[in-house]
């Protein structure tokens, strides 16, 4: 009987300090201090979003042939291209007012160059683009942010976005270049990007996938990198396409995002497309996305945190 007892006994035990060893090590991730790994990942979706935003507009002008006979402007958008230095032509693009979607305000100007004998249309054109502080609004929270930089424009495949789906099934386009983003509260985070966008679908109801092919140190698969607004290296590598939708105000409704601080042991993983539950969207159907998840990693601790877009 006193052998069973204390068995029994052992076995309670052994429950106790169990629990106690999970409380521990619950306890002392909550003590880990995530802030930098959520201000990266936060930092980074909202400044692809914006950018595309700006880009789309800089599409928009391409496809149209730059002139003001044959485009249709974005909405509050104005252009000059009267410019012609040589052989190469620049496209003053003004923004002074919200985009067509209602979701963004853009003040600032992009300035676009290409040759005179480039055509968009054609696979494998070129063109330069250049923020001179185009400051960027979103009218959901009224957090701002100011790019400056110049990236290349390169449209990989031909044709235009709006030929989807009638004369053309995929458009793909690549983004390289280095932009500073300033925050509202004066940090300011550097921004190397190498970033593959392929749209399908059909007009009106568009997806974009995005993937990273630049190479930096001993990462691969790179979208983005850096250093962040807390002044640590990062690396951002697209594991899994991040598809973003147009019936969803572009925002990413899914797809993987592997983020890198070495410098301090710290990881972060994006995966985009959640509901207000904490529950995955289908990317197909007819809900939006309105968070993203972190699953984080520091020093052995981790952990999951869900975040509104």
């Amino acid at each position: 009987m006193k052998t069973i007892k204390l068995i029994r006994l052992a076995s309670l035990l052994c429950v106790v300090l169990l629990i106690g060893y999970t409380s521990c090590k619950k306890d002392k991730s909550k003590d880990v201090d995530t802030t930098s790994m959520q201000n990266l990942v936060s930092d980074e979706t909202k400044m692809a979003v914006s950018d595309d935003d700006v880009m789309n507009d800089v599409n928009t002008v391409l496809s149209g042939g730059g002139t003001k006979s044959t485009m249709s402007l974005p909405c509050n958008i104005t252009v000059d291209s009267s410019s012609i230095i040589g052989d190469t032509i620049y496209y003053n693009i003004t923004f002074n007012g919200l985009n067509c979607e209602g979701t963004r305000n853009r003040v600032g100007q992009a300035v676009v160059r290409k040759n005179v004998n480039t055509h968009w249309v054609d696979a494998g054109a070129v063109v330069y683009v250049k923020y001179n502080s185009v400051v960027i609004t979103r009218v959901s929270d009224s957090k701002s942010l100011t790019l400056s930089g110049t990236k290349k424009f390169e449209n990989v495949s031909g044709r235009y976005i709006a030929e989807l789906g009638t004369s053309a099934t995929s458009i793909v386009h690549r983004i390289t270049g280095a932009l500073i983003a300033t925050f509202d509260d004066g940090t300011t985070r550097t921004w190397n990007l190498t970033r593959q966008r392929t749209f399908t679908g059909t007009q009106g109801n568009l997806f974009m996938s995005v993937d990273g092919f630049g190479t930096a140190d001993s990462y691969g698969s790179l979208v983005a990198w850096g250093t962040n607004r807390n002044g640590e290296v990062f690396y951002t590598q697209i594991t899994q396409s991040v598809i973003f939708k147009q019936a969803c105000d572009w925002q990413p409704c899914a797809g993987v995002k592997v983020y890198n601080i070495p410098s301090d042991d710290k990881k972060a993983i994006f995966t985009g497309g959640y509901n207000s539950s904490d529950l995955p969207v289908d990317v197909n159907g007819t809900v939006c996305p309105t968070k993203y998840r972190i699953d984080w990693e520091k020093n052995g601790n981790s952990g999951t945190i869900y975040r509104n877009l």
